[in-house]
């Protein structure tokens, strides 16, 4: 049966292993019979450069290598926690880097790709960190550092990043819903497909009157969660670990 697989907010990372080990598993059994996995963004909880030498990133490589070689294509978008995936990257696996958003073909249906977080828009504070760590000169600076002050760096922010959102009302952490019609329209869809929001729901509404989607993946911090898509429709799945 033809599927595709869409998975976002893993963050891998070596306090976790069972959830890593969960991935693995997926890749090597769901991942292999699919038409292709798309990953959304936040695949690692900290992803300080591509000569990352962290066992869960070897793992995770080697893991989407033998899948990407098995015949599935992996196509892979950057999140707000993995924003230094780059080239070294996608060569060692064979994953295919993904812009965001992305528009692809699913079965005939026009549906757009994101991670997430550019949907937030009531939080300002963030868009405007976004706006910051994304320059390329930025990048370039912090990954003239040594690795291990960039792991450093990173975690700092992250322990700042959660303090942040904890004080925020979640009006403000969420998507916002013009925002999201605004870009569908502008794209010329009617389904989108995103994470980051760690809400994973099906949504139907309108868009101009006629029937749309908004699909969220949900986090993998206690058990898998992806969305399966067939020609037939999609449906959220939840994978618990051994």
């Amino acid at each position: 049966m033809s599927n595709t697989l869409f998975v976002s907010d893993l963050h891998l990372d070596a306090s976790r292993p069972r959830i890593t080990r969960l991935f693995l598993d997926v890749l090597d059994t769901l991942g292999r019979d699919a038409d292709a996995v798309y990953i959304l963004g936040d695949l690692f909880e900290i992803w300080p450069g591509d000569d990352d030498d962290s066992p869960v990133g070897h793992a995770i490589t080697d893991g989407l290598g033998a899948c990407v070689a098995s015949g599935t294509p992996v196509h892979l978008m950057h999140g707000n926690r993995d924003f230094l995936i780059g080239a070294q990257f996608a060569a060692r696996t064979g994953c295919r880097l993904l812009d965001d958003p992305a528009r692809i073909d699913l079965y005939g249906s026009p549906v757009l790709l994101m991670h997430g977080d550019t949907l937030c828009t009531d939080d300002l504070e963030y868009q405007a960190f976004r706006a910051e760590v994304r320059d390329p000169r930025w990048q370039e600076a912090f990954l003239r550092e040594s690795l291990q002050a960039r792991r450093d760096t990173a975690r700092e922010l992250r322990t700042k990043s959660r303090a942040s959102t904890r004080e925020k009302p979640e009006s403000i952490r969420d998507v916002n819903l013009n925002t999201v019609v605004r870009l569908m329209t502008d794209h010329g869809v009617q389904q989108l497909i995103h994470g980051h929001s760690h809400r994973p729901g099906i949504h139907e509404f309108e868009i101009a009157g006629k029937p749309a989607r908004r699909m969220v993946l949900g986090d993998w911090y206690r058990q898998g969660s992806l969305l399966e898509c067939t020609p037939q429709g999609c449906r959220l799945r939840d994978i618990k670990p051994a």
